[in-house]
């Protein structure tokens, strides 16, 4: 006999106060008294967010009548034993006020949570089944709501959701339960159909979004990454749940959906030609996201298998999952042509002034950037720049390197398409598969290609060196040179508008601004005994030369002080990829044949 479902309802109890109410009811509970946890952490985002802290209320009840129920630590409660195995019931609210992709949020305009903020686990049934009753918030004012989630209906059982309705839905386990984010509300909806899978747009939030390009262009993004692993598709459906507000950005992965988050302004209105900047980085994003249902949700490392998610999980490997993804996020943009070779060029440009201009890739390396994540990538500060390296980042330029290093030593016979292929169909295509160890791929490009390749994974991911990307862009026919921004001398700082005044945000090693000692926090107030503000910071600074010592004045916290600073060059961090005019064979096997879309939108930048 099949064991009994975990059965779950959730509901807005209280929209005005952002309370969700969460029944949880177990039928066999353990004999001498069953525990129950809330996640510390949620996959794909690499901090300890302790979302037990946002259960208000909690109690638990069997057979009508109420039951002790003990916290014992800060995310764990254990209910007392009953004297015979009946059913258990745990009552409890969660507060949902955090608009972002990685927790829940509720209001009278809609409501959205993932899994691993409301969901309970209770410890040693997560293997079960789980029912889900999904229910909207009571009152007229919501009779219009529904639910986008790539959750199954619950396809058998008394009150059984309809499509986009509320009612039952299905899990296998725990596992697939909180991997499956929630949207209730009255979101615009579209759907297109990629390789065969139903995919559906749901976007909360007041926008006038053009969907039927947005289902377009994601159609043919979706349609390129499903064949570029190789159909059929991993899911069997897939939601993208987009929240549009005034100003935002960032998403999710999820295994058959991604919660994203974005600027009204990012989405294609009617009538838009091209592809402007913001929409450029807002498929880019979906790129990503979307990239991940392989690379992180199924193909994963051995340290993820299964995810604890009660502490920190390390890995060294966070360069390869994210890094990856992020070159191929608008690489796909590219070779579907959704984006012209100029756009993905000077895209590529930005990912490496970025790293070039932290002085930290120097002191951290890609390795010890993905096993510190928990506590400094998503937790940075005034000296992140100095003390670490973007994995992201990094590990896309690494990515680039890795992909150019095979091409041109194979000439395009392998390359890194072909060891992301080959990790899908060893570690992710298959349920149970393994998750990838810290050699596995650098042995499988070394396997597919017939390259050593130790020396380029120490270099590049257990060390601090630069990459050689100008050499390793040259067989291609590009040519990578950088120069200044300006022409502006350089005090070495970042700065933030306070006011009607300038504060430093950063102040970078070695820089004319720290050896004078000045510091992130430190408002500035004069040049020279010119008045510092946000208008005339540049200009003051403009009309300095390279070598020149400067006074400025500065308060730090209620103290004025006088620092002397000699005046740098301009840093020449600006770099650009040159494309040469003569037709490249392994270019063309890198990025593609220029074709209709190109020629139409990057005229003067293409193969011949």
């Amino acid at each position: 006999m099949p064991a009994a479902p975990i059965l779950y309802r959730i509901q807005p109890s209280n929209v005005h106060a952002h309370l969700f109410e969460i029944r949880c009811t177990l039928r066999n509970p353990a004999v001498g008294g069953q525990g129950f946890a809330l996640p510390a952490w949620i996959p794909g985002s690499y901090m300890i967010r302790d979302f037990a802290r946002h259960v208000v209320a909690i109690r638990a009840e069997s057979s009508g009548q109420a039951l002790r129920l003990e916290k014992i630590n800060k995310q764990t409660w254990q209910a007392a034993a009953t004297k015979e195995r009946r059913p258990l019931t745990l009552i409890y609210q969660v507060y949902a006020w955090d608009l972002s992709v990685r927790a829940a949020h509720l209001d009278q305009s809609h409501a959205f949570y993932n899994g691993t903020s409301v969901f309970l686990r209770p410890l040693g049934h997560e293997h079960l089944p789980c029912l889900v009753d999904i229910q909207p918030p009571r009152g007229k004012a919501f009779a219009h709501w529904r639910v986008a989630t790539a959750l199954a209906p619950a396809s058998g059982e008394k009150g059984c959701a309809k499509p986009h309705g509320f009612g039952l839905y299905r899990a296998a386990d725990y596992d697939e339960l909180i991997d499956h984010p929630v949207e209730m509300g009255s979101f615009a909806h579209a759907a297109f159909t990629a390789c065969g899978v139903r995919h559906e747009v749901a976007i909360s939030g007041r926008h006038d979004a053009d969907l039927n390009r947005l289902t377009s262009d994601l159609q043919r993004l979706c349609e390129w990454q499903i064949r570029f692993f190789g159909e059929p598709a991993p899911m069997p459906a897939y939601v993208f749940l987009i929240t549009a507000v005034g100003e935002a950005y960032g998403g999710l992965e999820h295994r058959a959906s991604t919660a994203l988050l974005c600027s009204r302004d990012d989405l294609p209105y009617a009538g838009m030609r091209g592809t402007p900047e913001r929409y450029r980085a807002f498929l880019g994003l979906c790129s990503h996201e979307y990239f991940h249902t392989w690379n992180v949700k199924r193909i994963k490392p051995a340290a993820f298998c299964p995810y604890q998610l009660e502490a920190e999980t390390y890995t060294t490997l966070l360069w390869a999952f994210e890094g990856f993804t992020s070159y191929y996020d608008d690489l796909a943009l590219l070779r579907c042509r959704l984006i012209s070779r100029k756009q993905w060029l000077d895209g590529l440009a930005r990912t490496i002034d970025k790293v070039q201009r932290a002085p930290g890739r120097h002191v951290q390396t890609l390795a010890e950037a993905s096993f510190d994540a928990w506590t400094k990538y998503y937790r940075p500060d005034e000296n992140t720049p100095n003390a670490s390296v973007s994995y992201y980042a990094k590990g896309a330029l690494v990515a680039l390197a890795l992909d150019l290093t095979l091409r041109a030593g194979t000439a395009s016979r392998v390359s890194l398409d072909d060891v992301m292929r080959t990790l899908w169909q060893r570690f992710g295509r298959d349920a149970g598969s393994p998750g990838i160890e810290d050699d596995d791929l650098q042995r499988i490009a070394e396997e597919l290609s017939g390259i050593p390749l130790a020396s380029f994974f120490t270099a590049a991911v257990q060390s601090t060196d630069d990459l050689a990307l100008a050499d390793l862009l040259k067989p291609f026919g590009v040519r990578l040179t950088h120069s200044a921004a300006s022409a502006t001398p350089q005090l070495g700082v970042d700065t933030a508008d306070a006011g009607d005044e300038v504060r430093l945000t950063t102040v970078y090693s070695d820089s004319p601004a720290q050896i004078a000692g000045l510091s992130a926090g430190d408002l500035l107030v004069a040049l020279d005994g010119l008045r510092v503000t946000p208008h005339s910071f540049e200009r003051l600074l403009g009309r300095r030369k390279a070598g020149q010592r400067v006074e400025i004045l500065a308060f730090r916290r209620d103290e004025l002080r006088v620092f002397s600073v000699e005046l740098a060059a301009p840093a020449a961090d600006r770099h650009k990829l040159h494309v040469g005019q003569r037709g490249n064979a392994l270019r063309r096997a890198w990025l593609g044949r220029t074709g209709k879309h190109e020629r139409s939108t990057d005229h003067g930048d293409r193969e011949k």
